[in-house]
């Protein structure tokens, strides 16, 4: 793929100074760090390599990456190594797309307590999906599913929501059969709705009478009792979204979803189409408008700060595994899995790669496509001839508690 003419980096480059400047304290040391971390990334300032076709003697220096999960030109080794590993967990069944996402009113709070409410959020799911399917007059097993974790809409603005992939059946109670679901339906989006809603409320009071609740600026009036339950009057009976998409195609179509989904950030550097005059356009899909392709303009100062909204607290974990492919006991039960389902068991193990490979080796392993092919003959590879050292440090910045 070519690489974009336009990167979220460069809005950094050309706007991110005045944006600190106007910001002030009130921009958190996280989101200075994210922003440094993306205008210095694949510069010289972060060092490299020098390389020469072995063919045509064609030249390019190759900056270093910053690595850090928020960059748009970042993901594409995690992305490769995550889905490497979830090829060999792929059952032969149906797979089923289905995402919870949070009202307005409560991803206001959400913003404001992102580690706590996003953990609500996944707890909350896990728990519906689990109890719904566990239940004999659905389903009657014990299902295995992730979910990965979006704060984004294609607007930029905040919309925390949860997808989730689940297998079309489970483990029976007793364990000696596996359950299937119907193949064009998994589980009552009526029900799933209920019963989260009611956990979610359920979590987020506890919370709230434990004094771990934090209010600021437009929400300060939610620190008192009173103020925090008429907040959350509108959503107590209004029905909160839950979306069970078409099933998956195949398990091919499985893996090259995740391929695709489950490594996005909040902007992909491709639909960035201009950046002009302090604005910045960039194309989006607007889905309360049947999903129409659209075009919008954002003044530079807008974009950036709806960009950082999405900026997830230090080690926090946007994909999470739960029942039968949960971390403790994953390799143990989808081998029970394979056995129920008739599956023959995969020979070995996806190869890992070694710690000292180069990154290009590592990706070219695990997708079979070559980073080091020649871009001008296409014949040549290229290979390494001199390091490059950084042109400078990258400013430090300290973290305020």
């Amino acid at each position: 793929m070519d690489r974009p003419r336009l990167e979220v980096a460069d809005i950094f480059r050309r706007y991110g100074e005045a944006y600190r400047q106007h910001q002030g304290a009130a921009l958190a040391p996280a989101q200075q760090r994210i922003m440094t971390a993306i205008e210095l990334c694949r510069t010289a300032a972060l060092g490299g390599h020098l390389e020469r076709c072995d063919s045509c003697a064609y030249e390019r220096p190759c900056y270093d990456s910053c690595r850090n999960r928020h960059c748009p030109k970042c993901q594409s080794l995690a992305r490769a190594q995550w889905v490497a590993k979830r090829k060999a967990e792929i059952l032969p069944t149906h797979y089923f797309h289905v995402v919870f996402t949070l009202p307005e009113p409560i991803a206001a709070i959400a913003y404001q307590n992102k580690e706590l409410v996003y953990g609500m959020l996944f707890r909350a799911t896990a728990a519906t999906l689990s109890t719904i399917a566990a239940d004999p007059k659905h389903l009657g097993a014990e299902i295995g599913f992730f979910a990965v974790l979006h704060s984004w809409g294609q607007n930029l603005l905040h919309h925390p929501h949860l997808h989730c992939v689940v297998p079309g059946g489970g483990i029976s109670p007793d364990g000696s059969r596996w359950i299937s679901c119907r193949s064009r339906f998994f589980l009552p989006v009526r029900v799933l709705s209920r019963l989260f809603r009611r956990l979610f409320l359920t979590y987020l009071q506890e919370a709230f009478d434990a004094g771990k609740l934090r209010f600021c600026s437009a929400l300060e009036g939610l620190r008192e009792p009173r103020g925090f339950r008429r907040h959350l009057d509108a959503v107590r009976h209004a029905k909160w979204v839950v979306y069970a998409k078409a099933p998956f195609a195949g398990p091919q179509q499985v893996v090259d979803y995740l391929g695709r989904y489950t490594h996005r950030v909040a902007m992909a550097n491709h639909r960035i189409m201009d950046i002009e005059n302090g604005q910045v356009t960039f194309n989006w899909r607007d889905y309360r408008d049947h999903n129409q392709p659209k075009i919008m303009t954002l003044a530079a100062e807008e974009f950036i700060r709806r960009f950082l909204l999405h900026v997830l607290p230090p080690g926090f974990h946007r994909i999470r595994y739960y029942g039968f492919l949960g971390n403790r006991r994953r390799k143990e039960k989808l081998e029970h899995c394979r056995h129920l389902l008739g599956m023959t068991p995969p020979n070995e193990s996806p190869a890992q790669p070694q710690p000292y490979a180069d990154y290009r080796d590592r990706y070219e392993q695990l997708t079979g496509h070559s980073l080091r092919e020649c871009p001008v003959c296409h014949r040549g590879r290229m290979i390494t001839v001199n390091l490059l050292a950084k042109s400078r440090s990258p400013p430090t910045i300290a973290h305020v508690s």
